[in-house]
């Protein structure tokens, strides 16, 4: 695969990954409403439930119709969403329905798009190619809360023009990937495949292989993630504190450590490196407890989330796949996708109701046990006897050729 075509990819990527990142504002824009964090609890749980819809509809046609098309498409879903945010002059019904627009988008991208991706790659560049992919979708995550909190700060413009400004990018996205499908083509084995038929029957099958530690950790890690992001505006009101500090710390070290660090974790033992990092996460989580004391914690804690969570998520999607037969690595994919899906959109239904009901430490206690969950199953993965020998895989920059592999 061309690099030049892979940019295609990754550009798009960002711009579509800004229309998550720009949950994290839902909370300032339902307040300019009249709602709370309730509100934003039930916009991302219609946003759990389109995911839901979304990932069999890759499997369906991602075969036929193209993976990065599935994912163009996806894009244009997310649009649809934030202009149906955009719309609303008081709290209705409708925030559900764009909640499931963006998640059906969001889910359709997430998963179609790596899928593209892997296609188009060998087993032993993999890594390297998703973690490039990595960097540019947890910078564009990282980055839309903070264009859209300068254009709603600096320019006084509202939270509606904001998400219309995303919708925009999701357009140019879907453009870019659509582009990708066309100029770089894939295998002709993977062509005449349907790229996740019998996903649903293949679990027991991925159960039986280690594939299944790294596809429930990071359903876990995901509800770490959305936790400190979604909600980190209500962490910090009252302390003098701005959202957009974490967001951008975090982005910066996302991007910074998987270009720069990932070729170390590369060469470390994997299992041993995934506990390494999530130690660093834990540290991140209970680190968040002392926010009231200053920024300096705060980017501290941004830095431990960005390090641990940030390069650990390559280390396992890279397992998820490589650990199982050929024949179950879409299969495998997909089920990633979902658990994370489910922990990204449905831990802040608990979420907004924790901070409401128990307040913000509460909160924090509850993302904090699932942050050592995660590491549990770590520790179970590298105690569990290989059931396979696993495909070597590195993070450092393949050969180029002069087309696609």
């Amino acid at each position: 695969m061309r690099a030049s075509h892979a940019y295609c990819l990754f550009v798009a990527s960002f711009l579509t990954a800004a229309g998550y990142g720009a949950t994290f504002l839902l909370t300032e824009h339902f307040r300019t409403l009249g709602g709370s964090e309730i509100e934003t609890g039930i916009t991302l749980g219609g946003a759990m439930l389109g995911t839901l819809i979304g990932v069999p509809l890759v499997g369906w046609f991602a075969g036929r119709f193209g993976a990065a098309r599935m994912a163009a498409l996806g894009a244009l879903s997310v649009c649809a969403g934030y202009l149906a945010l955009a719309s609303l002059h008081t709290l209705s019904p409708v925030i559900g329905g764009a909640g499931f627009l963006i998640g059906l988008g969001w889910g359709v991208f997430y998963l179609a798009a790596p899928m593209a991706l892997s296609e188009r790659v060998t087993d032993h560049e993999r890594g390297f190619w998703f973690t490039r992919f990595g960097a540019f979708l947890m910078a564009g995550i990282g980055a839309s809360p903070i264009a859209a909190g300068a254009l709603t700060g600096s320019l006084g413009l509202s939270t509606a023009i904001a998400f219309c400004v995303v919708a925009a990018a999701c357009v140019l996205a879907a453009l870019l990937l659509w582009m990708f499908e066309n100029l770089s083509s894939r295998p002709a084995a993977t062509t005449s495949q349907q790229s996740s038929n019998g996903w649903v029957r293949k679990l027991p099958s991925i159960a039986r292989t280690k594939a299944i530690y790294p596809i429930l950790m990071v359903g876990l890690g995901a509800c770490v993630f959305s936790g400190l992001l979604t909600f980190q505006t209500s962490l910090v009101r009252g302390t003098g504190l701005q959202a957009s500090t974490f967001f951008a710390a975090y982005a910066i070290t996302v991007v910074a450590s998987r270009f720069v660090l990932a070729p170390l974790v590369s060469r470390a033992n994997g299992d041993r490196a995934t506990i390494t990092l999530l130690s660093v996460m834990i540290l991140g989580v209970v680190v968040a407890f002392a926010l009231p004391y200053g920024v300096l914690i705060q980017v501290a804690s941004a830095v431990l989330l960005g390090l641990g969570y940030g390069l650990v998520y390559a280390v396992i999607e890279t397992q998820a796949v490589n650990d199982g037969p050929p024949e179950q690595r879409n299969a495998a994919l997909t089920w990633f996708a979902i658990t994370y899906f489910l922990g990204v959109f449905g831990f802040p239904m608990l979420g907004g109701w924790l901070i409401v009901a128990v307040g913000t430490a509460g909160f924090l206690g509850a993302v904090l046990v699932f942050a050592i969950a995660e590491m549990a199953l770590a520790l179970l993965r590298l105690r569990d006897v290989p059931r396979r020998q696993p495909l070597e895989t590195s993070f450092n920059e393949p050969r180029q050729t002069g087309g696609s592999q």
